[in-house]
């Protein structure tokens, strides 16, 4: 019985010497001294007490044993070569799983137009793409990558950006300015029921606002809270009051009527969206999200 893990060097020099069909054809192709190549080969058939080879002064011929034998130590080298075959395929083929947490926002209007045909490229990448709304740590929550506004990151991240600047905008619906009127100036807005988005953290979102080169904010106030910009779009479609919104979820609607944009120079403009993930070295697949995401 074989116990060694070095006996499997037997193993191939038999199947080379079979295959070679002498031990000095075996010998010249291994690059080994005939001699221990035979002496190997004595030694296993001494270990499985079988003799495999017929040896004669004209030709090496396999006995029955042999001929069984022979075909199980293929059979098993095959194996071993298409395992090794297989790893080096994940190591040059992106392949795994890859979490990536961002916005709603984000996923829709980033992440899905530039991921659409990523299985195509890399039908191995399972996407996980994560909705939330609060601040993550996303190595404490095993994500391999968020996505947030603005290149700001801790020490140890890596931030590329894959997405331009954006600009928020306040709309409503034209019921909604019929009954409250059209606001000139931030501080019209006291007199307009307002949507707010509330952080992750609990506390409402002041509106950002700029006049005169200065920032200002505004508090809204109103009966609805919401954490998802979206919802803060469908709210105001129903007539529920302004909401104060990225303007490319809305633009579709400001261009049919649905809703008007209003005091449009006083708008915040958002910073990029970046991708950020722990500087270190990454993996194939999360390397292949970031090239196809990258501007």
């Amino acid at each position: 019985m074989l116990t060694k893990r070095e006996n499997y060097n037997d193993l191939y020099l038999f199947m080379i010497v079979v295959q070679e069909g002498s031990f000095t054809a075996a010998a010249k192709r291994l690059g080994l001294a005939q001699s221990g190549i035979s002496r190997s080969i004595r030694e296993l058939e001494k270990r499985l007490g079988l003799q495999l080879l017929v040896r004669t002064t004209r030709k090496l011929s396999l006995t029955q044993a042999g001929g069984q034998f022979y075909q199980k130590v293929l059979s098993g080298f095959d194996a071993l070569n298409d395992g090794l075959t297989s790893l080096a395929y994940y190591r040059n083929t992106p392949s795994g799983t890859v979490r990536i947490n961002a916005s709603q926002h984000v996923i829709d209007k980033v992440l899905l137009p530039k991921l659409a045909v990523f299985q195509q490229l890399y039908p191995d990448i399972r996407l996980e793409l994560i909705n939330e709304s609060r601040f993550v740590d996303i190595i404490s929550e095993r994500f391999d990558a968020g996505v947030r506004l603005g290149p700001e990151i801790n020490d140890g991240m890596v931030a590329v950006r894959i997405y331009p600047d954006m600009e928020m905008a306040i709309v409503g619906t034209p019921d909604h300015f019929r009954r409250y009127g059209f606001p000139q100036i931030p501080a019209d807005l006291v007199t307009h029921p307002c949507i707010a988005y509330q952080h992750g953290d609990g506390s409402l979102y002041s509106w950002e606002l700029y006049q005169d080169g200065e920032k200002i904010t505004h508090r809204p106030e109103g009966k609805w809270v919401f954490a998802d910009s979206y919802l803060e779009a469908k709210a105001a479609r129903l007539g529920l009051g302004l909401a104060y919104v990225p303007e490319e979820l809305v633009a579709d609607d400001i261009e049919k009527g649905v809703f008007i944009r209003v005091l449009q120079r006083f708008s915040l403009k958002l910073e990029a969206s970046y991708i950020y993930y722990p500087n270190r070295n990454i993996s194939p697949a999360l390397r292949a999200v970031i090239d196809a995401l990258k501007i």
